[in-house]
């Protein structure tokens, strides 16, 4: 398994990355109305690039297509699973031989409501008791999602019993201002 984490998302030349990326990647970054979103999307797909350079060789500009839930796949290379996320401070991108996922959150406040609508009883209290309580969120709110991303399922309206420690194994980095978990 290979992680690349980025925090470089204003050091490059936005118009020239975007020349260098494949023609579905660049209609997608253009999507985004504000730079940072532009800035995020290239950057993510920058380090899939070079994962793919340096742990297979494969230098072309990798294609994606998407299963029914929107998970990514490289077309023409189904041997090859990885996964993408972005927060405003850092792109992250995993790659590995069998289903990954990861996510990246920004630590931040975060809503009571929101804590008991994504988190079961234990979280809430494992939230409720802890030094950190919005790193504790983070960490656990990450490991859902990258769980669903693993899945292929997306957000899911029961976050709740998302996490299942018996049956995927869970890496979290905590970098002060965000947090990233993979899940495979």
């Amino acid at each position: 398994m290979r992680v690349l984490v980025s925090e470089d998302i204003w050091d490059f030349d936005l118009e020239a990355a975007l020349k260098e990326i494949s023609a579905q990647r660049r209609e997608q970054a253009l999507k985004f109305k504000f730079e940072l979103g532009q800035r995020l999307c290239v950057l993510a797909y920058q380090l899939l690039k070079q994962g793919l350079r340096e742990e297979y060789g494969i230098t072309e500009n990798p294609v994606f297509e998407y299963n029914e839930h929107g998970k990514p796949s490289i077309v023409g290379h189904p041997e090859i699973w990885f996964n993408l996320s972005h927060c405003k401070e850092a792109v992250v991108c995993v790659l590995n031989d069998k289903p990954v996922g990861i996510d990246v959150e920004s630590i931040r406040e975060y809503r009571e409501s929101l804590v008991r609508y994504t988190m079961n009883d234990e979280e809430v209290q494992e939230i409720g008791s802890s030094d950190h309580p919005a790193s504790a969120f983070i960490r656990l709110w990450t490991m859902k999602e990258a769980t669903m991303k693993l899945i292929g399922t997306g957000i899911s309206n029961d976050m709740k019993s998302v996490i299942d420690m018996h049956t995927y194994k869970y890496t979290t980095v905590d970098r002060q201002r965000y947090i990233y978990t993979v899940c495979e």
